[in-house]
């Protein structure tokens, strides 16, 4: 079974329109001016198949919450109550966010390592919007935006990688030197800090100015071959040398998720890193799509959504429990 180190790919990309200041968060009738074009354009270029408004006021603080979660919109996005909407396409990943630090950042997400396609979305729905409004645009300096580190293109590319033998054998540092000097960043999604919970990562571009689309999108596709190749490597080398440890820690973990009845976050990312990393390797049965829908379906917002209720901490660790054994099946 092939089982991808890629998780997901993420392209987004700010835009401002040349007649509005930067900053709409004291101004709702420019902020509605903005929503009300921008819903126009997309309407006008008949790019807004399977897309629907949403309005940051208009949806619970829950609701902002799951989408956040859900990484459809950001969290600045999420806070903006009063000024913020989003265009979204649900199915295929879509969103326009609109009145966040930029008037508009449009967002494409794909399954695994999709990060072409997943640029080719956002680009088409630019090219949609941009046949119908105009964006502020400098010839030496590019796009302009509001954070100066977007100036330029505009593009933020990047994708989700489980590195759990790169974590395990110490080489997330040596690893993160390497994407510093193509102009990335490597950082942990789960968990705060240095820690990578369930040994999962985003690589993704931190300068856009000075670069083109094509360069920063193949600047993270080189990174992410590199680091399949280096967790291949990794994990093929454990499992010749070490295969009883790697077994144990392997069985362990899959016997527990499928077992608990209660479930920490910090313990369900490392057995799930565990399990996901004996999926690899041929050693369990499940599909890798209901392994890795875990990720999102067990975070606080989507568990609370679940069971349709608040949830205290107890509860959440319960309900992510249940969740894991509907998913999973139970081992007893």
């Amino acid at each position: 079974m092939s089982v991808s180190t890629v998780l997901s790919s993420r392209v987004r990309l700010a835009r401002n329109y040349s007649d509005l200041p930067f900053d709409l968060s004291e101004r709702p009738d420019l902020a509605e001016d903005c929503l009300s074009r921008t819903a126009g354009a997309l309407a006008t270029s008949g790019a807004d198949k399977g897309f629907l408004l949403h309005r940051m006021a208009d949806l619970s603080e829950g609701r902002r919450a799951f989408l956040a979660e859900s990484r459809l919109i950001s969290g600045d996005l999420a806070r903006a109550v009063q000024t913020g909407a989003v265009l979204l396409n649900e199915r295929d990943g879509l969103s326009v966010m609109i009145g966040e630090e930029d008037h508009l950042r449009i967002q494409a997400i794909r399954p695994r390592m999709e990060l072409a396609e997943a640029a080719g979305d956002c680009f088409r729905l630019e090219d949609a919007l941009s046949k119908q409004v105009s964006f502020a645009f400098d010839p030496e300096l590019g796009y302009l935006t509001a954070c100066p580190t977007n100036t330029g293109t505009g593009l933020r590319a990047s994708i989700l990688v489980h590195l759990p033998m790169v974590s395990q054998q110490g080489k997330s540092g040596e690893v993160s030197e390497m994407a510093a000097r193509l102009g990335l960043t490597i950082r942990g999604v789960f968990g705060k800090g240095r820690l990578a919970l369930g040994d999962v990562y985003m690589v993704s571009n931190h300068v856009t100015l000075g670069r083109t689309e094509e360069e920063l999108i193949s600047a993270v596709l080189a990174v992410g071959r590199h680091l399949t190749d280096l967790e291949a490597t990794l994990r093929e080398t454990s499992r010749r040398e070490e295969r009883l440890t790697l077994e144990n820690r392997v069985y362990r973990a899959w016997a527990l998720l499928r077992s608990a009845r209660t479930l920490s976050s910090n313990e369900f990312y490392n057995l799930w890193s565990s399990a996901r990393l004996g999926l690899s390797l041929g050693w369990i049965e499940a599909e890798a799509d209901t392994l890795d829908a875990l990720l999102w379906d067990t975070l606080p917002q989507h568990l609370v959504a679940w069971r349709e209720t608040a949830l205290d901490e107890k509860k959440l660790n319960e309900a992510r429990a249940e969740c894991v054994l509907n998913a999973l099946g139970k081992l007893f």
